[in-house]
């Protein structure tokens, strides 16, 4: 049985039983078999780890891992520390350091803004090696979409922040007017001209915060 370690194991208990879920852990039994997958399997669930139901005030929501090696740990958008981040990381670099003046610490390891209450959650959890979206409609998105309803009923303001027709596509799910959703275009090098630079998501997210009395998030990672 899955152990996440927190509040997330009784909201969950009865997602781990359903048929879809029990189909998806017999394929990725095979998967991490017989194929290189990413992240480890003891790191598939980091993001729920680190981050509690009750602690969640903020929600990054990714694709899918990062597939190459070293990368991926469980949390959308970071990567290993020792490992170069890749240029979407880099791109959220940059808008943090026009909104808020982030300094780049020389890694892009964001367990630190996990911790704080980011939920930094991929939509599909797993991913074969060098095959992006390789495990794409295997049973993920329905278990994300069921971590994103639970936390549409919180009573606390929760800011999503959704980057890119993926991330937006759960949007649809946060329907409590309490919560925010800050909405753009996908961070990659591909989109982040039409959109992203200049958004100014994170010093939005904690002015929302702050109003509704909770602590801001200290972006800037420890080096």
């Amino acid at each position: 049985m899955v152990n996440i370690g927190n509040d997330w194991d009784a909201i969950l208990a009865e997602e781990f039983k359903k048929d879809y879920y029990l189909k998806l852990r017999a394929f990725l039994a095979n998967e991490y078999r017989t194929r290189v997958i990413y992240p480890n399997m003891y790191d598939i669930f980091n993001a729920l780890r680190y981050t509690s139901f009750e602690n969640c005030k903020a929600v990054i929501i990714g694709q899918d891992p990062y597939h190459g090696p070293g990368q991926a740990h469980g949390l959308c958008f970071s990567v290993q520390r020792g490992v170069e981040p890749p240029p979407s990381l880099k791109n959220i670099f940059k808008e943090l350091s026009d909104d808020v003046g982030f300094v780049d610490p020389g890694h892009g390891e964001l367990t630190y803004w996990a911790k704080q209450g980011v939920l930094m959650l991929n939509a599909v959890l797993t991913v074969r090696e060098h095959q992006p979206n390789s495990h794409k409609g295997m049973g993920w998105e329905i278990f994300t979409d069921r971590v994103i309803s639970e936390l549409n009923k919180k009573t606390t303001p929760v800011v999503f922040l959704l980057w890119g027709a993926n991330a937006r596509q759960k949007a649809r799910i946060i329907t409590n007017p309490l919560h925010v959703k800050l909405e753009t275009v996908h961070p990659s090098p591909l989109s982040a001209y039409a959109g992203f630079f200049g958004c100014r998501h994170f010093s939005r997210c904690n002015a929302i915060l702050e109003k509704s009395g909770q602590t801001p998030i200290d972006w800037q990672l420890p080096e």
